[in-house]
């Protein structure tokens, strides 16, 4: 039986990802939330990829964007070969080149879960130089940190085969849902008054959230407002009062979720 592969680095702020499984499972890919932007470029396998409720069908030489914030996770279709690149790095990378952030504008100036997809089979060299091995670390930060600026640089003369999400079509129940939990993030939310604003129950309601996003609801607005929260507070914000603005009424149960996700109090991510 063949062996899973798996590649992870980081240098400056930037970490990679190379990933094949020659089995993979489908049970084995849930939704995740970074605080960073997200490179993913996909190789090989049968799969569909799942971006705050908009699905993707991948072929090789599909190149996904993930801004900070933004929900997904894989949907494999059949049993096989899955093969990926990843990069994060964070929103403000190239601010010193770039203060207004143009290169960024593929990333930030969309709504959430539409226009993630380029169609880029010429790119695939530059994630593979991204996520080779380098044994000196500073060698290995100018060779991301390049790479990087020439994908994103690139994406401007792709920027017509971008999906446009569902052009001309009814939002779905579950685009429905999602944008009215992301339009309500940090308000007071319940899952019984959740499902109850779309006739649904809460079973029906936990149910659709798993087969759109991998994860059950206050999993995902959980994983939402941390995120948020983390980010006010590393501005200088008081980690009660991020927790407060975020969505969160009870400290303690802030302080536990924050430390189950991160691994540290609140106060250690204060600027």
């Amino acid at each position: 039986m063949k062996k899973s592969v798996l590649r992870e680095r980081e240098a400056g702020g930037i970490y990679t990802r190379y990933a094949k499984d020659p089995e993979a499972d489908p049970n084995d890919y849930s939704m995740h939330i970074h605080d960073r932007c997200e490179l993913y470029y996909f190789v090989d396998g049968i799969a569909d990829y799942v971006i705050e409720g908009a699905r993707y069908h991948l072929k090789k030489g599909d190149l996904l964007l993930m801004r900070p914030g933004e929900a997904h996770c894989a949907r494999i279709l059949e049993k096989g070969c899955y093969e990926r690149f990843a990069i994060n790095f964070p929103l403000d990378l190239f601010d010193a080149i770039d203060p207004e952030r143009r290169l960024m504008k593929p990333f930030t100036q969309r709504e959430l879960g539409e226009k993630n997809l380029y169609e880029a089979p010429d790119l695939m060299g530059l994630f593979r130089k991204a996520c080779d091995v380098y044994e000196d670390d500073y060698a290995r930060g100018i060779v991301l940190y390049s790479a990087i600026l020439q994908i994103m640089t690139s994406l401007g003369d792709l920027q017509s085969q971008t999906s446009p999400g569902h052009p001309g079509k009814a939002r779905s129940l579950p685009d429905r849902i999602l944008e009215y939990v992301n339009d309500h993030l940090f308000e007071e939310l319940s899952i019984p008054d959740l499902a109850g604003r779309f006739f649904l129950s809460p079973s029906q309601l936990g149910r659709i959230f798993r087969q759109t996003m991998g994860a059950a609801p206050w999993e995902y607005i959980t994983a939402k407002r941390l995120i948020a929260a983390r980010d006010l507070i590393r501005q200088g914000a008081g980690a009660a009062d991020a927790a407060l603005q975020c969505g969160f009424g009870d400290y303690s149960a802030f302080y536990r979720a924050y430390v189950k996700r991160y691994g540290v109090s609140p106060r250690s991510h204060r600027g």
